[in-house]
């Protein structure tokens, strides 16, 4: 039985170190970026004997998209394996391009391939330390509203529960990264009674392209790195060895669950704010 596997934003970064990981797990690889020529030349880089690669352009916000690439794999096989690294951060839109991308596109992606899930198939979606980093704690109101993202009116919901402070890219990108992050447990029950799984990762400062770009507007990422035990930024392929594993028969009784994969920033972060609270 020919095996596929999915890796998006795969043209750099995090999610070309995932499809890096994922030759040789699985027959066939479809590789997923909206860069066509990236896309095309990663999967020219990485095609050989052990597994067959496919380049597919594509944005995760597009329905028609998403129901193609699900058609190829049913072409190709059985789904094995997903990892979901497609995604944008605050520098890059306004909140509701954000959400779409982010969360919305995630929950798209995850709707299209349900279907094709069956024993030993597992995904990987990509949220962020984000959440952690804010300490987000959602009211009942505001998690009801976020576990419908494919909600016709879930945007104008969200922004009624949560107020304007949603609006700012930064806020929202911690309001998606969140919402991935309830979706990837609720994903896992609802795939459970198929034997799949499904978990979400949330990176910390990955020195990407993406993350560089960020950081070039943010002055508060230099300080993370700095109060990072480790006194590093991450590096694209610890990431992905988290999430190799993840998706791997090894991993087979992980399910539902997030992995912080950080440096300890956000230990860091906690323990000086629970001290200053003491001492206050």
């Amino acid at each position: 039985m020919t095996t596929v596997g999915i890796a998006t934003g795969a043209g750099r970064g995090m999610g070309y170190a995932c499809a890096q990981r994922m030759i040789g797990t699985v027959d066939t690889v479809l590789l997923v970026d909206l860069d066509a020529d990236t896309v095309r030349a990663t999967a020219d880089e990485l095609n050989g004997d052990r597994t067959r690669v496919e380049p597919f352009v594509l944005d995760v916000t597009d329905v028609d998209g998403l129901e193609r690439l699900a058609a190829r794999v049913t072409e190709l096989g059985t789904l094995r394996s997903v990892t979901h690294a497609a995604g944008i951060s605050p520098t890059m839109a306004d909140w509701r391009r954000i959400f779409a991308v982010d969360l919305v596109g995630t929950a798209r992606l995850a709707r299209a391939l349900r279907p094709l899930a069956t024993a030993g198939t597992a995904s990987v979606y990509f949220a962020s330390m984000a959440p952690n980093i804010g300490r987000m704690q959602p009211s009942p109101e505001e998690i009801a509203v976020l576990a419908d993202p494919l909600a016709e009116d879930f945007l104008d919901r969200l922004r009624e529960v949560v107020g304007e402070a949603i609006e700012h890219p930064g806020v929202a990108y911690a309001w998606a990264k969140y919402g991935v992050q309830q979706f990837a447990r609720d994903e896992a029950v609802r795939l459970g009674a198929v034997g799949a799984r499904a978990c979400s990762v949330s990176p910390g400062i990955i020195d990407t392209p993406q993350g560089r770009q960020e950081a070039d507007h943010n002055e508060s990422m230099g300080e993370m790195v700095r109060a990072t035990p480790l006194g590093r930024t991450g590096r694209a392929e610890e990431l992905a060895a988290v999430v190799a594993f993840l998706l791997s028969d090894e991993a087979s009784f992980v399910n539902g669950t997030d992995v912080l994969v950080d440096g300890g920033v956000v230990a860091s972060l906690a323990s000086g704010a629970d001290r200053a609270s003491v001492r206050t």
